[in-house]
């Protein structure tokens, strides 16, 4: 995955095969921003803030490898459909979200999946691959005494069966099912399970230089000598970078897989 890295990262040296974008789409205030807290901070902001687009970076060395994941929180509002349609072509796996409560979070949600398979397979078309989408959806909120506006057999219908689809009724302010919801989204992305919350340990600031390091990688630790770091001060690739990544992704197809990721 193209990415913007400061000095400090120039040094981790991360094959693209460990470059991933993670994708979270759906309605406003239906609390994919409470998702993306809880899975980088484990913890829950009862106040609301509109999100225009926020961007973050979790690195992990898991036996001896170091893998980046990079995070896009996206606005409810979609102000710009064609950052919209970027942010997807770009993306590696998604989370989709709605509210329970809401119905009309529900149909928007149906209409990023169709969008989201639309897009993929005209990238598909142009590489000639076969492009899985690893997704899962959320209805949050399930702490909630409310009426439910959306019913099972729907939610069953929008799932359909799919291999690489998954839904799980999460509550990011008490955090239900929240770990289980990312240790499925990247087991159906092929991904190591310590990426998930629960599975890696927490490591401060201050290991950021370090963690390319051998010493680091091989430091024993009860979860399986798994760590993850929140990268400060992360910033969004530019827009021409994302460009340039999906055109060597239409023009190079397999072999844009094989190369490193791009330092822009």
């Amino acid at each position: 995955m193209i990415k913007k890295m400061s000095p400090a990262e120039n040094d981790f040296d991360i094959p693209a095969k460990n470059c991933h974008r993670m994708v979270i789409l759906g309605s406003t205030k239906v609390g994919k921003t409470a998702i993306i807290s809880r899975f980088l901070n484990e913890r829950f902001d009862d106040q609301y803030t509109p999100t225009i687009e926020d961007f973050h970076r979790k690195f992990y060395s898991i036996r001896g490898d170091v893998y980046q994941l990079d995070i896009l929180d996206t606005s409810g509002n979609h102000p710009f459909p064609a950052m919209r349609r970027l942010s997807i072509l770009t993306g590696d796996v998604f989370i989709l979200v709605f509210s329970l409560d809401n119905r009309d979070s529900f149909q928007e949600v149906q209409r990023l999946k169709r969008q989201i398979y639309e897009t993929k397979s005209c990238l598909r078309n142009k590489t000639k691959e076969n492009v899985d989408v690893p997704l899962v959806i959320c209805g949050n909120k399930c702490d909630r005494d409310f009426y439910r506006e959306v019913q099972e057999d729907e939610i069953e219908q929008l799932v359909g069966g799919e291999e690489h689809c998954a839904y799980f009724e999460i509550s990011a302010k008490k955090n239900t099912n929240v770990d289980q919801m990312f240790q499925t989204l990247f087991t159906l992305a092929k991904l190591p399970n310590e990426m998930s919350p629960d599975q890696h340990c927490k490591v401060s600031l201050q290991y950021c230089e370090v963690l390319h390091r051998k010493s680091f990688r091989n430091k024993k630790c009860k979860d399986g000598n798994a760590y993850g770091i929140v990268a400060p001060f992360a910033r969004r690739p530019s827009v021409h970078s994302d460009l340039m990544y999906i055109k060597e992704k239409a023009v190079g197809g397999s072999q844009a897989k094989e190369k490193g990721c791009v330092i822009c």
